[in-house]
């Protein structure tokens, strides 16, 4: 039976939910097994448009099991108005959603060492925290001391523990210049909050560890999604300025607790164009109008923050250093819609630094910042796609384009995206696209 994996290729924001969605009607079991609601997917079916942070995209399809592994880290509350949000408008989430035990629980002094690191970093360039306490959470799970996980919820001693952590964390803050009154933290009032979120959440939480490995023991076929993109995996990506997880294919094992071995395809997801999000380096980024243009076409703005995202033509060079990282098998090209107006689209085929070229993806972000895209110039298509349901449809620069992708990243591409629905997805038959 197939477990898949779904990966960003990019800096984030690649349409993975969609994908996914789509997926789901062949698969038993939906995954999230890294980020938080720092994480953004938009699915639109039916008419509607969701959007998601923490539970899984296939919570839209009957007769799936969403989980939220391990890897997550979890705050309660945003997970409830996420829950309630979706069973207001008719989506059923019940027995359908289990939530690992020992997902890590995100706590206000996480969300307030967010703020107060940012302020203290004021006048640097951004690393693009969305200032929901996801870094700190991450930082106190790998420090074990302070870290509370979503099983100990249910342990005799958590208002205890709160206390503990609380007398702790308000030196913490009081160090990075925040309040340190005895009242800025006050550790009742989080535990009786988070003792009713406990509460709320109690029919959901299990042990997705054995529940996972007895999965793939049986045979079930398990999707596992991505959160993020593999450029902003923490070991792998541009350090520092990525997201706390291991947001590549190299995080799946340990997020979930399902060995590799398992896993018989990883589909790679790329938008036809680059974004992302605060700082770090962008070689291909277009601080100009056509960058504004491809922002306006793609509504090109954060689905959790909504702040604006930079945008930039296609980057081979990054796309395919993480088709390699992620182990991927093939591609699906998103938005490739937006693009639609633009007379001549460019792709970054190689950099050049320090006068030579090169088509390895630079290790040390001070060298990214030095490279100088080498592009390849296409013709535009300058027609509406949004129609087009087979590749034949397409207009013939834009099977040119996607042919190009293809080779560059050196993976055959499976589908392409022409619009938000799910029937403006076209499966690519394995004949066309190859490298």
């Amino acid at each position: 039976m197939p477990v898949t994996c779904v990966i960003g290729l990019q800096w984030g924001d690649e349409a993975k939910g969609k994908i996914v969605d789509l997926l789901t009607a062949d698969h038993d079991v939906v995954v999230r097994y890294q980020g938080g609601s720092n994480a953004g997917h938009t699915v639109v079916t039916g008419g509607q448009s969701y959007k998601l942070s923490l539970v899984p995209s296939g919570i839209f399809r009957r007769n799936v099991q969403c989980v939220v592994a391990g890897g997550v880290v979890l705050n309660p509350a945003s997970l409830i108005d996420e829950i309630d949000g979706l069973t207001s408008r008719g989506v059923r989430v019940g027995e359908n959603l289990i939530i690992s035990d020992r997902a890590h629980v995100v706590f206000p002094w996480h969300v307030e060492e967010d703020r107060l690191l940012d302020k203290l970093c004021d006048g640097g360039e951004a690393i693009g925290t969305t200032m929901r306490g996801i870094g700190p959470c991450y930082r106190d799970k790998v420090g074990r001391s302070l870290a509370v996980r979503l099983g100990d919820l249910y342990r005799p001693g958590l208002r205890e523990r709160i206390a503990q952590i609380v007398q702790a964390k308000r030196r913490i803050l009081a160090g990075m210049g925040g309040a340190a009154e005895e009242g800025s933290l006050d550790p009742d009032q989080i535990f009786q909050a988070y003792e009713q979120h406990a509460a709320r959440l109690r029919p959901h939480v299990a042990d997705t560890t054995v529940f996972l490995l007895d999965a793939v023991e049986a045979n079930k076929r398990i999707l596992f999604e991505g959160a993020q993109g593999a450029m902003l995996d923490v070991d792998h990506g541009t350090f520092p300025f990525v997201t706390s997880s291991n947001s590549s294919g190299a995080g799946v094992s340990s997020g979930s607790g399902v060995p590799g071995r398992y896993i018989t395809k990883v589909l790679g997801i790329v938008k036809a164009y680059t974004t992302r999000v605060g700082g770090g380096p962008f070689p291909t980024e277009q601080d100009n109008e056509t960058g504004q243009h491809i922002r306006e076409m793609g509504n090109e703005y954060g689905t959790v923050t909504r702040r604006p995202r930079r945008c930039g033509w296609f980057d081979a060079v990054a796309a395919r250093y993480a088709a390699r990282l992620s182990g991927v098998d093939s591609l699906a090209v998103m938005l490739l819609d937006v693009l639609s107006r633009l007379a001549e689209i460019q792709v970054c085929m190689a950099y050049e630094l320090d006068g030579r070229r090169t088509t390895t993806f630079p290790s040390h972000v001070d060298d990214l910042r030095r490279v100088v895209p080498v592009y390849e110039m296409l013709p535009g298509w300058q027609t509406d796609i949004t129609a087009a349901r087979t590749v034949d449809d397409l207009p013939e620069p834009a099977r040119a384009y996607l042919a190009r992708l293809g080779q560059l990243v050196g993976r055959p591409i499976e589908m392409v995206s022409v619009g938000p629905d799910r029937d403006q997805t076209i499966p690519v038959p394995h004949s066309f696209f190859r490298p």
